[in-house]
């Protein structure tokens, strides 16, 4: 039998082959079912095997979640719902010290618990506040870096995509991870804000402000812009209110609110806002449709992938292996931390997940860690992988939005860097700032 890596166990085999493949630039999905298949034609189970694989891999009801949610941020930002939450935003905050900087922060971790998808949510409100901020002042690369870091918190923000899909690995409560990543995802919002002050110079604030796109109803007194925006922004800005508020009180479930969600959106701008037309809701449909089909794809591909490690105890080995490294539980924490780092720069959050968390989770067990705890950790190291060069995502859709160089985007994104990473180690040391929320038990 034809063997790539002679003497090797097929599952490494198979993991070598996967890192092979993403570096000759093949789809993360295709590499993550070429590398599986290759395994279990060298274990010698039947490739008929795959279909029934790849079929229970994807029929869980959890994950219903994950295309309803991806729809629901689409028509948001589709319909209106979007631009005019960062008017209400801009009238509010808009005035104040950091100006647009706090704007933008503010609609990103907002927007988050709308959009659940960082790439998304770059591409979907990046342009609106990146003009804002350059039109206030602010250097165009640091606006970049700052919407990159923002729609990065998506994938920590509730309700998050990633959060979703980490419950279904770890068989843990989605609602209870939702509830968790509220204070560290609003804790590294407040993080970000610190880089404001050198980001922008203070003189010029008067001039900078007259800059700013005119606002509707700017000849009015400040009270009365502010109710006025805020009126034409209600229905959006219910949008986290009805979800998280469905979830809490018992009312739906996490996947049921992801339905829910869309539902919404599409009352909100048929009925209310009457920005629905049925080629914006086509162009909606498409768009929502090739996202959830590549997370989808690669959900697919991965339960494949699992089954191999699975098979040959990739999991039992290479957790045993960790817990050899130290005796020491924060040292091995470190390890993991970087390892997810690493892999969230060259891969998204999704295919991370289904590669490190089955051999990462025997290790929180054993260790005794609160997996909700660990799970708001790993979301937030994906997020920050996201923003870190030379191959965060987030920096790639920024460059495509703003037409910059990606090293000038990078460049915007290192104070964020550095803050999240502190912010990282914060919440490490800290679980309570995770688990507080949850009550005593936790």
């Amino acid at each position: 039998m034809f063997d790539l890596f002679p003497g090797l166990p097929a599952g490494t085999e198979m993991v070598i082959l996967f890192f092979i493949l993403l570096a000759l630039r093949v789809p993360v999905a295709f590499s993550l079912g070429l590398s599986a298949i290759y395994a279990m034609w060298q274990i010698g189970f039947g490739l008929e095997l795959a279909g029934d694989l790849i079929a229970t891999g994807i029929t869980k009801f959890s994950l219903l979640a994950i295309p309803f949610f991806i729809l629901a941020g689409t028509l948001m930002g589709s319909l209106g719902i979007a631009e005019r939450m960062i008017r209400f935003f801009r009238v509010l905050i808009g005035a104040t010290p950091g100006g647009m900087g706090v704007v933008g922060t503010t609609v990103c971790l907002f927007w988050g618990a709308v959009s659940g998808s960082g790439p998304a949510s770059v591409a979907a409100i990046g342009p609106m506040i990146i003009k804002g901020m350059e039109e206030d002042g602010y250097p165009k690369a640091y606006a970049a870096g700052l919407v990159c870091t923002g729609a990065a918190l998506s994938i920590v923000i509730p309700p998050s995509i990633g959060l979703v899909i980490y419950g279904v690995i770890a068989e843990t409560s989605i609602s209870q991870l939702f509830l968790a990543a509220i204070v560290p995802g609003i804790f590294l919002g407040l993080m970000m804000l610190l880089t404001l002050p050198f980001a922008k110079p203070q003189s010029g604030r008067a001039a900078a402000l007259e800059k700013l796109s005119p606002m509707p109803h700017a000849d009015k007194p400040y009270g009365q812009r502010l109710w006025l925006s805020f009126k034409d922004s209600f229905w959006g800005l219910m949008t986290p209110v009805v979800i998280l508020g469905g979830i809490y009180s018992g009312v739906f479930t996490p996947t049921e609110a992801a339905l829910v969600a869309t539902v919404y959106a599409l009352l909100v701008g048929g009925l209310i806002y009457r920005t629905l037309t049925l080629s914006g809701l086509y162009t909606s449909l498409t768009n929502a449709a090739a996202s959830s089909a590549t997370v989808m794809l690669v959900v697919a591909y991965a339960s494949l992938f699992g089954w191999v490690v699975t098979v040959e105890d990739l999991v039992g080995t290479y957790s045993q292996a960790l817990l050899g490294l130290s005796g020491n539980e924060g040292v091995i924490l470190l390890v993991i931390m970087v390892i997810l780092l690493i892999a969230g720069m060259f891969m998204d959050a999704v295919t991370v997940m289904f590669i490190c968390l089955p051999i990462f989770m025997p290790v929180v067990r054993e260790l005794g860690w609160d997996p909700v705890w660990f799970g708001v950790l790993v979301m937030v190291n994906l997020a920050i992988g996201l923003i870190t060069p030379p191959v965060g995502i987030n920096l790639y859709v920024a460059a495509n939005v703003t037409r910059l160089p990606i090293e000038r985007v990078a460049r915007g994104a290192m104070p964020f860097l550095l803050v999240c990473l502190i912010g990282l180690a914060v919440i490490g040391a800290f679980p309570q700032l995770s688990l507080g929320l949850l009550g005593p038990a936790n």
